[in-house]
């Protein structure tokens, strides 16, 4: 069983080796400028992204950072009203080809925001589409098939928080502002 996980550390190492770490960095100072200046930053996807969208946001607001999920499918029927001019959007699809993330980023140009997407699929529409497309290199998904989305959804995961930590850094978030948002459980405890 060791074998599987250390080849699973294997891929997400290639595979944040192979993001362009200009470009990440890039990412960072625009969201931490959009942030200053009173925007917010929206998460956006399908499936099994949904949670790792919901983490993000999650991680954002407990540092009292301005962010918020938006469902992809239900984003076209009323729900992208909470996009607001100046906001960042980042939208997560592996394949950069589903319909409903096409229809939406499409939608999205229309508007003012700042839009970001986090694929595995250097040649995909929406990578033709999003200038600021963050695409990582996924070799393997971990499954028997090559097909679940396993590996996909933990590098998400590891990309979205390592973006909300270094825009963390960025903008200089004093412990107390964690403090005041986290006052339960054992961190709570901790902090007091």
């Amino acid at each position: 069983m060791t074998t599987y996980f250390e080849r699973q550390l294997k891929e997400f190492d290639h595979a944040i080796h192979s993001m362009d770490m200009e470009l990440f960095e890039r990412w960072v100072k625009e969201g931490a400028e959009t942030l200053k200046n009173g925007h917010k930053i929206i998460a956006s996807g399908l499936g099994k992204n949904v949670p790792v969208c919901e983490k993000f946001v999650g991680s954002m607001q407990s540092l009292g950072l301005e962010a918020c999920f938006l469902n992809t499918n239900s984003a076209v029927h009323g729900d992208m009203g909470v996009v607001k001019e100046g906001d960042m959007v980042i939208i997560l699809t592996k394949s950069g080809e589903t319909e409903e993330s096409i229809y939406l980023a499409r939608l999205l140009q229309e508007r003012n925001v700042d839009m970001w997407l986090l694929t595995f699929n250097k040649d995909s529409i929406l990578t033709c589409e999003i200038p600021n497309s963050v695409v990582l290199d996924l070799r393997h998904e971990g499954d028997m098939w090559n097909i679940m989305p396993n590996n996909s959804t933990t590098l998400n995961l590891i990309v979205l928080q390592g973006l909300v930590m270094k825009m963390a850094s960025t903008l200089e978030i004093p412990i107390e502002d964690f403090r005041k948002n986290h006052p339960g459980g054992a961190i709570g405890q901790k902090l007091r």
